[in-house]
């Protein structure tokens, strides 16, 4: 195994001082840095809300590809291919430097131009679906990579800069900012980009929207960032060493190992993800407006939920809402399945048929895989030591880009052998297991957590 630089010791007086020197650079500038992570959250991840939702690119895909479930869902899968192997190179690039902002900049900026290429083969290959349908998904497969990598990065900075009781908050506020831009933002991007094509591509439009955003979040995190210097960092060490070291670090956290386990099943339960539009697609009409409406209903959800499930993780632990979370998701799921056979209501004069099911059901599925993506990202941060922070990350982010490599081309073909009921029932199956392993085996980290971290 890799050498740490810190020792098993006590700690000298020394090592003490540089400790409290770096909580007082943490303390000092939180101002500055909580608005340079909230600005890049609330811009960034609009722009990724708008972009990744399950409702405009698998939409984009299944129309260039003229319509097949199965590019659909290979694409999704290339976008998570991209992001299995970069975690480990990114974390094995970043976790011996006292400084990661820059690498953390070269990896944001490259994820983006993988949306920009994108973007801009639907604007310069119209007519010719086939170069089209091809160069996005290399494109998908390049952003994934970038994104695997930057993904590690960025949360180790915000776990550098942040203290544990305040990123719950951080994360809300900028979702609920971020939720209302994205969801307006995605109505009126089916309605006036999408359903009159705008610029000879309303979909490319979108997309280039959605760098636009992006861009504008990195370069704020830029210019308002204050990176400090950690006590310790790892020894630099090769990819292959970190590998090997993999199976210690489970080994060493019971309770990790088991929260790794959970966080793979809900992974696993997003292999329906991308075919929950195309589902609402055999009851309702998908044109622009109806897009628009069920993205509103999906990333509007973000926006309503999102201060619940950060104050709530805050005050008692991220556990908790990951369990909520995935109690929400199977339900909307359930709905989902059950929307075109549900009666229509009509309640204080409002009608409530299958297009209003199926936005209460868009809703809970937003609502649920954001507290989902927030629980899990900020609570792998409470395990284990701030040496091996980068390396956890890395570890989960490549186990769930190789769960969600698969699940979408897996459910791409399910659905053409057995329908989208059944590939929807395997995915609250995953949410079922998911839900008993963190109630009966992962502890809440903050309970027993190592004050070093």
């Amino acid at each position: 195994m890799s050498d740490v630089v810190i020792e098993d010791a006590a700690p000298t007086a020394s090592e003490l001082d540089a400790e409290a020197a770096y909580e007082k650079f943490v303390w000092d500038n939180l101002p500055r840095n909580f608005a340079g992570h909230f600005m890049h959250g609330m811009l960034g991840m609009t722009g990724f809300r708008l972009f990744n939702a399950p409702t405009f690119l698998p939409a984009y895909l299944h129309q260039i590809s003229g319509g097949s479930d199965f590019m659909v869902g290979l694409g999704q899968s290339l976008q998570q291919v991209g992001a299995v192997v970069s975690p480990i190179v990114g974390a094995t690039h970043i976790e011996h430097r006292k400084k990661v902002l820059p690498v953390s900049m070269l990896m944001g900026t490259m994820m983006r131009l993988g949306m920009l290429g994108i973007s801009l083969a639907g604007w310069f290959l119209t007519g010719h679906m086939r170069a089209m349908l091809v160069t996005t998904l290399v494109f998908l497969f390049l952003m994934g990579f970038f994104q695997g990598a930057q993904g590690v990065a960025f949360q180790l900075l915000l776990a550098k800069v942040i203290p544990i009781k305040r990123r719950g908050i951080l994360q809300a506020l900028r979702n609920v900012i971020g939720g209302v831009v994205a969801a307006g933002l995605s109505l009126v991007a089916g309605r006036y980009i999408i359903q009159p094509n705008l610029f000879g591509n309303g979909y490319a439009t979108t997309f280039f929207l959605a760098v636009i955003l992006t861009s504008a979040g990195l370069t704020a995190l830029a210019m308002l960032m204050r990176e400090p210097e950690p006590p310790t960092v790892r020894e630099k060490s090769t990819i292959m060493a970190r590998v090997k070291d993999f199976p210690a670090l489970i080994r060493s956290d019971r309770s990790f190992m088991f929260f790794m386990l959970a966080q793979l099943l809900s992974t696993a339960a997003r292999i329906a993800a991308p075919f929950y539009i195309l589902s609402a697609g055999r009851v309702i009409h998908l044109d622009g407006k109806t897009l628009g409406v069920m993205s509103l209903a999906f990333l509007g959800a973000d926006t309503l939920t999102n201060m619940a499930w950060g104050y709530t993780g805050d005050k008692f632990g991220f556990r908790l809402t990951f369990i909520l979370s995935l109690v929400l998701w199977a339900a909307a799921t359930g709905l989902l399945i059950a929307s075109p056979g549900l009666p229509t209501l009509h309640v204080a004069g409002i009608t409530i048929g299958a297009i209003a099911w199926i936005f209460i059901s868009f809703f809970g599925l937003g609502a649920a895989q954001s507290g989902q993506m927030m629980s899990s990202s900020t609570m792998v941060l409470e395990f284990g030591t701030r040496e091996d922070m980068a390396m956890r990350l890395a570890f989960t982010q490549t186990a769930q880009g190789l769960t969600a490599a698969v699940g979408p081309l897996l459910g791409g073909l399910l659905v053409g052998a057995m329908g989208y009921n059944a590939l929807f029932g395997v995915s609250m199956g995953f949410l079922v297991a998911g839900f008993l392993v963190l109630v009966t085996l992962v502890e809440e980290p903050r309970h027993r957590r190592n004050s070093a971290v």
